[in-house]
């Protein structure tokens, strides 16, 4: 909290650092950074894509400082589908490497932008247009989306594995922790939070 306090103190108040969020992300003032991700071998098999913001005065803020206040303010969806077109276009660049073709990236899906009506038909079209193997996109959930509307959500789940996009789930341990839905999702990869472990 003590940071983002910080950014609230440099920035002014929420309605003003909302501003400036707004104005960041038509100024594309976000970036991509790309964390390795290896198999028990330490072999690359792919990286997470993780947001930050390069605030032109601030310099780099951490999302746990601004994400927070984008998600009252419910900028995630559009702030989402901009991690999502540039992860992508990411992909659509390694496709045409062969050192980088097969690599998978996994991307954090907040719950305003998976509830979208038209999330899943995005996606895929989004593929498509960048002729990207569906397979090589892995969209990461956090389990604190399962305190409610599971079913809506086991659906939007189901409809992209259909697609052949891949789903990971994020921080498991740190909520709800209910082994019982897990039987239900067709995940492809459970990320176990150090806690719970």
């Amino acid at each position: 909290c003590g940071g983002l306090m910080l950014v609230q103190y440099k920035l002014g108040p929420e309605s003003r650092y909302v501003r400036e969020l707004r104005h960041a992300l038509a100024k594309k003032q976000f970036e991509l950074f790309l964390q390795p991700q290896v198999d028990q071998a330490g072999e690359v098999i792919g990286a997470e894509a993780l947001l930050r913001w390069k605030h032109p005065r601030l310099g780099y803020i951490p999302p746990d400082e601004f994400i927070p206040v984008a998600e009252r303010a419910r900028l995630m969806p559009a702030i989402g589908g901009w991690v999502l077109d540039a992860s992508i276009e990411t992909l659509r660049q390694w496709r045409d490497r062969p050192e980088t073709r097969d690599l998978a990236l996994s991307v954090n899906v907040s719950p305003d932008q998976l509830f979208q009506e038209d999330f899943v038909p995005r996606v895929v079209a989004a593929l498509s247009a960048a002729s990207v193997e569906p397979h090589l996109l892995k969209l990461e959930l956090t389990e604190t989306m399962f305190v409610s509307e599971v079913d809506q959500l086991i659906s939007k789940i189901k409809a992209l594995k259909q697609q052949g996009i891949n789903i990971a789930l994020d921080d498991f341990g740190t909520g709800y922790s209910s082994l019982s839905y897990l039987q239900e999702l067709p995940l492809q990869q459970l990320k176990i939070d150090r806690s719970f472990v």
